[in-house]
């Protein structure tokens, strides 16, 4: 089922060299009641005109021109640090974990990663750029079960429980703890059992805020 309009009206700035997905990406977009202020080619103008229409949310391929290599990824970067507060989706051909880690950089709120074939879905798409609009992450669970698998040495992830990996890889994705409690079919005052201690077990003190303590513990699951 695709997703209908949204509430509040967003602007979206499109980056994508192939045309048929570009124009895919748009219509996905439009019928999702997100206005598409401009769909482009390549990097340069990518970063150029995001700095001129200052939308809501960037959505681009890693690889564009000019050099067909990384450009997306780095036009990406350059977007969040000149403009935080505009949200950055990544879209990938394939499965790179190494790309994921730099678009986080140290903060994942307002950042996604997806998987070109899964956005043959609207709603997925559609649910990233809600998420990463409104601070949060997106990152595609293939990615996040490929930076599971990496060998980890003394590493403090391994004192969690299974259930509590569970739920610290779905706030890695970006969920929520009522979106949480949903996947796992469990009631939210559990989630919030197994979050705190996750907490507890990497060390984050209640000094700092939940919110903050949440972005450090999906940091400390993408990198360590």
């Amino acid at each position: 089922m695709e997703s209908g309009p949204m509430n509040i009206s967003l602007r979206a700035v499109v980056g994508e060299d192939q045309l048929i997905v570009r124009e895919g990406i748009v219509s996905m977009l439009a019928r999702a009641g997100i206005e598409v202020v401009a769909s482009l080619d390549n990097a340069a103008d990518l970063v150029r005109v995001t700095a001129v229409e200052r939308p809501d949310v960037v959505i681009t391929d890693i690889h564009m021109p000019p050099n067909l290599a990384d450009d997306g990824l780095q036009a990406a970067l350059k977007i969040k640090a000149d403009q935080p507060g505009v949200g950055v989706i990544v879209l990938s051909q394939f499965l790179d974990a190494a790309y994921a880690l730099d678009l986080v950089g140290d903060d994942p709120s307002g950042i996604g990663y997806l998987l070109k074939e899964k956005i043959a879905t609207p709603d997925l798409l559609v649910d990233a750029v809600q998420r990463v609009v409104s601070g949060e992450s997106a990152l595609d669970p293939d990615v996040i079960a490929s930076l599971v698998g990496r060998k980890r040495i003394s590493d403090p992830l391994e004192n969690l429980t299974p259930k509590e990996r569970e739920v610290l890889a779905l706030m890695a994705e970006g969920h929520s703890n009522a979106g949480i409690a949903a996947k796992l079919f469990v009631t939210v005052p559990a989630v919030e059992r197994h979050v705190t201690g996750i907490f507890s077990k990497l060390g984050l003190q209640q000094t700092e805020s939940t919110q903050h303590r949440r972005v450090l513990a999906v940091l400390h699951y993408l990198k360590n």
